[in-house]
């Protein structure tokens, strides 16, 4: 076909993790691949419950279109509970309704990035950012990171240097991919920093509740002074991701913007699918469930963690999570996670490369391992099935 397609659709690539998951839907594949939670985790009765009551009591409304900002008693409990665990000061004003909190990130590209502006992010980066952000192609500088965050002296190096510096992006609590969790001395010079510049920051927060070990630290949005932080938020982690609600959280004349923006791409999200989610918060303990996802997942961690010590040849690195899903494995630098996927694939095991996690490349003797969504059995052989491979390698 002679059709000409818009040149930001050379810049969009297929998700990789996306990719590798079409594979891993053979139930004899073990996979560490997806940042899927644990399914037997999903209140699955309780939501029967909560589905008829919502029809039955409001089933006119909830079955008709609503307002672009989304169901208020639902904004209002995002509010109060982003108050609560996270030291913000937000209204119900402050809260937009997204699809996931992969809609805020494609309208945060939408709102903020015109061509060859720059997005400063954390190296590595969560991928389906990376992808969201590249339709709207923009200059990816990375940040180095470390143990505690990224480095807030090469961040602003970074600042000084290039003069198009449109937005930050980063993820301060477990982040995607590497579980890395920013100190809260990080946090506090992040933002001295980004208050000087003046510079948006989008923090993506989907994992901060699930915390297994220590406090739980204040979000970036909670020190904002001169209202730069955009906070996105997702139920996708703590409890159901296939109704497919998040939030953006921000100051309300930025909110403005990605209202106009949610207006021209689906006019509200799903009318229903919010009552199910305010009904449920008002009928059962929503902590109580994230207090059991944690439980289970913290097993898991340890389990994959203990067994990689075990079983991974010398030479390996890989970090060690306090919460949310994922831990990071670095091989010497003379491997390619590419090819040792290849080799695990034929052994029915699964991860995801790393070097998708670096905008701008390289870094491909790293790969990132979930632990949420396999049993303890199926981690220990995976695992084992995984340290085979590799000791061809090593």
């Amino acid at each position: 076909m002679n059709m000409r397609f818009a040149r930001r659709m050379e810049k969009i690539r297929a998700s990789e993790t996306r990719e590798i998951l079409k594979i891993t839907e053979r139930p004899e594949v073990i996979s560490f691949a997806g940042g899927l939670p644990a399914p037997e985790m999903f209140p699955v009765e309780e939501m029967k419950q909560v589905a008829v009551r919502v029809l039955e009591e409001e089933g006119k409304k909830a079955l008709q279109y609503a307002t672009t900002e989304g169901f208020v008693p639902l904004r209002e409990k995002i509010a109060e509970r982003l108050n609560s665990k996270f030291k913000t000061c937000l209204e119900t004003e402050n809260i937009l309704i997204t699809n996931g909190s992969q809609q805020g990130l494609d309208f945060s590209g939408k709102v903020f990035l015109d061509e060859e502006d720059v997005v400063l992010c954390e190296s590595p980066t969560y991928l389906a950012a990376i992808n969201a952000f590249k339709a709207y192609m923009p200059r990816f500088v990375e940040v180095p990171s470390d143990e505690n965050g990224m480095i807030i002296e090469e961040l602003e190096q970074r600042i000084k240097e290039y003069d198009k510096v449109k937005l930050i992006y980063v993820i301060p609590d477990f982040q995607n991919p590497s579980g890395v969790s920013w100190s809260m001395e990080r946090r506090v010079k992040f933002m001295e920093l980004v208050t000087k510049y003046e510079i948006p920051v989008l923090e993506d927060n989907p994992y901060g509740e699930l915390r297994f070990e220590g406090d739980m630290l204040p979000a970036l949005k909670s020190m904002d002074e001169k209202g730069l932080v955009i906070l996105l938020g997702t139920f996708s982690k703590t409890f159901c991701p296939g109704l497919r609600i998040g939030w953006v959280a921000a100051e309300k004349e930025i909110l403005a913007k990605y209202i106009l923006v949610k207006q021209g791409a689906d006019l509200h999200s799903s009318t229903f699918d919010q009552r199910i989610i305010a009904k449920y918060m008002e009928d059962y303990d929503l902590d109580e469930n994230v207090e059991k996802i944690k439980r289970v997942y913290k097993v898991r961690r340890d389990l994959m963690l203990q067994t990689m010590k075990e079983e991974f040849p010398g030479g390996i690195r890989y970090t060690y999570p306090q919460g949310g899903l994922f831990t990071w494995v670095v091989l010497p630098e003379t491997i390619n996670a590419r090819e040792v996927l290849a080799k695990c694939l034929d052994n029915n095991v699964a991860f995801v490369p790393g070097g998708a996690f670096f905008p701008n490349g390289e870094h491909e003797n790293t790969f990132r391992m979930n632990y949420s969504n396999m049993d303890e059995d199926r981690i220990v052989e995976g695992i084992k099935r995984l340290a085979e491979v590799l000791r061809e390698f090593v």
